[in-house]
């Protein structure tokens, strides 16, 4: 089993356990270990999770197919409710990745895969507005308001 689909009580005590259920790219689970695992636990809960958990999570399409992972999420430093979620997307190991800034909204979480599962395609990805390296200007509002029309998604100010 992957240490992305391990459960606290079986990273610490290992025993056999079968392969992960989830189709993923070759090397696309992840297989990092943390060091303090009472603190990786800490960070979750039922209802609440840490952006640093958040960040680096699948994300899937409507078919369970992996299509990016969470880069960052973006939060209104105001109402405290997340603008965006950052899919990278593309690329390989991480070199020449684009980042899609993508509605929050337009995520859900899927226990049953232990990412984010959203409808838009990768089709939709390919014209989306996007960005690399570190090029997006955050404070342009009219720019993410054209994010927030190409997904058919409700503005938000922030």
């Amino acid at each position: 089993m992957c240490i992305r689909h391990v459960s606290y009580r079986e990273a610490v005590a290992p025993e056999a356990r079968p392969a992960c259920s989830v189709d993923a790219p070759q090397g696309g689970h992840r297989t990092i270990m943390r060091s303090n695992l009472m603190a990786t636990e800490g960070r979750e809960t039922a209802g609440l999770i840490g952006s640093d958990k958040v960040e680096g999570t699948y994300v899937y399409d409507a078919h369970g197919q992996h299509i990016g992972s969470i880069g960052r999420v973006m939060i209104d430093k105001r109402s405290g409710q997340v603008a965006y979620a950052v899919l990278s997307f593309g690329g390989f190991l991480g070199i020449g990745s684009n980042y899609y800034p993508i509605p929050w909204a337009s995520l859900t979480y899927d226990t049953s895969l232990g990412g984010y599962r959203t409808t838009l395609t990768e089709q939709q990805l390919k014209g989306a507005p996007k960005y690399t390296g570190s090029n997006w200007d955050w404070d342009d509002r009219a720019r993410g308001r054209k994010v927030y029309d190409y997904y058919g998604a409700t503005w938000r100010e922030y």
